[in-house]
């Protein structure tokens, strides 16, 4: 009888603490937020990623009534930005506003200061930058078929270049000769500059490159679009299919992202994941985004979690797959 005493006293005292640890949660979700909110931003300001944080910002705090503060804090390739919000206060005050850089980091850096998958929870994806794959029009292919058919006649002798090493524009690159079956050779610039003006001047074969900065030269003939690397066409370039017309499968990989410190509550997360998808819904948002080299595509958080692991794992195979890193 003691026993059984016992066991309901703790079996009461479980239950009251699981009900004070839901109405605590619920407590927090309703006053969040209760202070000034961070944005980190890894990059510095002016990139597409400060743009689009800036933007949530302002909406987010107009709505709020709280201050949203971007703090860009740079340097080594976004680590320090990304490690500065893993030992945050995880209470959804510190969020991390990223670019694939962060996926791409933890599938090529095995020593990160921080665990990219334990240090952190998906808030929402922000959305994709509308890449397109452009080749000089002094190789004479007007179709990705053609180019592929050309790229593989030729093993080796075919260049690509990128932003650097490491960067989105060479894993992209990277990945589309795989999937393509071309023996390719990587070639590192300073910048997605300088890496699309070597197509320009049919140095080298091609890239995969931001939409918008190639449409002055798709459009005056220096560089011949073959694909989008989206999920859908363009309206800025209709008649450009995407790679997965060509090559069934093929995805677009890799997003800007806002993610929280583990153990942020999923509460407060979704809350500021509704936020974003309302900000986007804004019909000035909306406006703003038509002539933009941008898809906004936010999700929820379970779900950034999922695209998360699932863009850690792409990369990981790309890089494997392409020597970048030992197996």
């Amino acid at each position: 009888m003691v026993c059984f005493h016992r066991a309901l006293r703790a079996g009461s005292l479980a239950l009251i603490t699981s009900l004070t640890a839901i109405a605590f949660t619920a407590q927090a979700q309703q006053k969040f937020p209760t202070k000034p909110i961070r944005l980190v931003v890894p990059f510095s300001p002016g990139g597409s990623t400060d743009a689009l944080a800036r933007l949530v910002a302002q909406k987010m705090s107009e709505n709020w009534g709280q201050a949203v503060v971007i703090e860009n804090r740079t340097g080594a390739a976004g680590t320090i930005g990304t490690s500065i919000v893993a030992k945050a206060t995880p209470d959804g005050h510190t969020l991390l506003v990223s670019s694939s850089a962060f996926a791409i980091s933890a599938a090529l850096h095995p020593n990160l200061p921080y665990d990219p998958l334990k240090d952190f929870v998906g808030v929402t994806r922000i959305g994709f930058s509308k890449s397109i794959l452009v080749v000089t029009p002094t190789i004479g292919v007007k179709t990705l078929k053609d180019f592929i058919e050309y790229g593989r006649a030729r093993p080796g002798k075919i260049f690509f270049s990128s932003a650097g090493a490491g960067s989105s524009t060479h894993l992209n690159g990277e990945k589309f000769r795989l999937a393509a079956g071309i023996k390719a050779v990587h070639v590192a610039f300073k910048g997605s500059a300088d890496a699309m003006l070597e197509v320009v001047a049919g140095r080298v074969h091609y890239v995969v490159t931001g939409l918008l900065v190639t449409l002055p030269h798709i459009q005056d003939g220096r560089l011949v679009p073959l694909a989008v690397v989206m999920p859908t066409r363009s309206p800025l370039v209709p008649d450009v299919p995407t790679v997965a017309e060509t090559i069934p499968g093929y995805k677009r990989d890799g997003s800007h992202v806002m993610l929280a410190p583990a153990g942020t509550p999923g509460p407060v997360r979704e809350k500021i994941s509704a936020e974003v998808r309302r900000i986007f819904e804004l019909p000035d948002v909306q406006e703003r985004m038509k002539n933009f080299d941008y898809l906004l595509a936010a999700t929820t958080p379970a779900e950034m979690d999922k695209v998360l692991r699932s863009d850690i794992e792409t990369f990981s195979e790309v890089i494997r797959a392409a020597g970048l890193r030992p197996k």
